[in-house]
């Protein structure tokens, strides 16, 4: 059925529109946007009335942990595609730490037809640097790229052996693919599970400091300048890492980075009271720590926003805070906690559009991104005024791993359309 999106605010960086216009989908694309659209369609054409809405590119996370295969428990393509379309994702990037990790093509081809036939938004792989994401030899990225990767990395696992990273960014350079590196130097964050401060001394928790982070981050980007590879920090938390990466870009280097909605919004002081649903990898890091990523945000160093969407179960997450597994559920909550950045004066609106689509779609090389005549009618529509709350219960993921409940809340997708199709609607907007 053809779709008609009536009277809502379209904001699409690509171009530098922000209007109030009609959006017409025909035919899985976007046939055409401007005034007074609704008035003319063909009578088989369903109109949407979203006044007061924003009306926006597709949006995509780089950085979703989807935990298929081998670990559907927690989450699985199906579950998480349908949280990503809740969260207003079209697309989500799966990061390759799966059981057995996606470090060849049997892996890459079985996730690009479990999500064919059972995801709701798109699914692009990414693959791992190393066999087995053991940081030892090279993994096959010839044949995962044959089979659907979209850049590679080792997430979870930083590539320690330098050397070797020298001949991944090489490989990966041949292949045309991004390498994404989770930057921890294990030699000093020695299992630390918080962030080292006055927090995790009161707390009493063995902690990692933040170089733990930023010296990798400035070995790798020398690398990155050796070989020319597209080199992309995942989601940095430490002020220096913020000016290493602004550094490498007044160079003219191929470097990008993402930040997280909660290393944005929440402090090591979230880590307190040893909430291990606020255990996270990179840890929630100091004050001043957050306040170097927001300028970071504010001035065009940080490429995208990137949940890292990382579900776990309460077998591992209702254990004592050191013995608890990293990471926080986020795709359904990333629009209300980034649009804080908008309502705090950070950043405009155009600019938080960009950094979930425009830009995220730039730094993977990959397709969306824009609201164009003749391009996939991939949308997303956002009230960003809507007022809920954070209740784990009722999210879509699998897992509820989430610090956020009980928060207030304002922002939230509206429709999710993918090809032209509506995978989410929020009920009482849309029924």
């Amino acid at each position: 059925m053809d779709l008609c999106l009536r009277g809502g605010r379209v904001i699409d960086p690509s171009r530098n529109f922000d209007s109030e216009a009609d959006v017409l989908l025909r035919d899985g694309r976007i046939a055409e946007i401007g005034p007074g659209l609704a008035g003319g369609v063909s009578p088989g054409t369903r109109v949407l009335d979203v006044r007061g809405l924003w009306v926006t590119p597709g949006f995509i996370d780089l950085h979703t942990h989807l935990r298929e295969p081998g670990q559907e428990y927690k989450e699985d393509i199906a579950t998480g595609t349908r949280a990503a379309a809740a969260g207003g994702f079209t697309a989500v990037c799966a990061m390759p730490n799966t059981v057995p990790p996606n470090d060849c093509r049997a892996v890459t081809e079985l996730i690009v037809g479990r999500a064919r036939a059972a995801g709701v938004v798109r699914v692009y792989p990414i693959g791992a640097v190393t066999r087995g994401q053991k940081g030892e030899e090279l993994a096959e990225m010839a044949e995962m790229k044959d089979a659907g990767i979209v850049a590679v990395s080792d997430d979870g696992r930083p590539v320690m052996n330098a050397e070797l990273l020298r001949r991944a960014m090489e490989y990966a350079r041949t292949f045309g693919l991004p390498l994404i590196q989770h930057c921890e130097d294990l030699t000093l964050s020695q299992g630390g599970a918080m962030n080292e401060g006055a927090v995790s001394t009161r707390a009493g928790i063995r902690a990692q400091p933040a170089a733990a982070e930023s010296s990798m981050v400035a070995r790798d980007v020398e690398l990155c300048a050796l070989t020319g590879a597209r080199y992309h920090v995942a989601h940095v938390s430490a002020a220096e890492s913020v000016a290493l990466v602004r550094a490498a870009k007044r160079r003219g280097l191929p470097v990008t980075c993402e930040v997280t909605p909660h290393h944005l919004t929440l402090t090591d002081e979230a880590c307190a009271d040893y909430d291990t649903h606020a255990k996270c990898n990179p840890p929630l890091r100091s004050a001043a720590d957050v306040a170097a990523v927001v300028e970071g945000l504010r001035d065009g160093t940080i490429d995208a926003i990137a949940t890292d969407h990382a579900p776990h179960s309460p077998v591992e997450k209702d254990v004592e805070f050191e013995q608890a597994a990293f990471g926080i559920v986020g795709l359904e909550t990333a629009v209300p906690l980034s649009l804080e950045m908008v309502r705090a004066g950070v950043i405009s609106p155009a600019r938080w559009v960009a950094l979930l689509s425009t830009s995220a779609a730039r730094v993977l090389g990959l397709p969306g991104g824009a609201l164009a005549s003749g391009g996939t009618a991939d949308v997303t529509v956002i009230d960003p005024e809507h007022a809920w709350t954070v209740e784990p219960g009722r999210l879509l993921s699998r897992s509820k791993n989430t610090p956020f409940g009980g928060r207030a809340a304002r922002g939230r997708a509206m429709l999710t359309i993918v090809g032209g199709n509506i995978v989410f609607a929020e009920e009482k907007r849309f029924g």
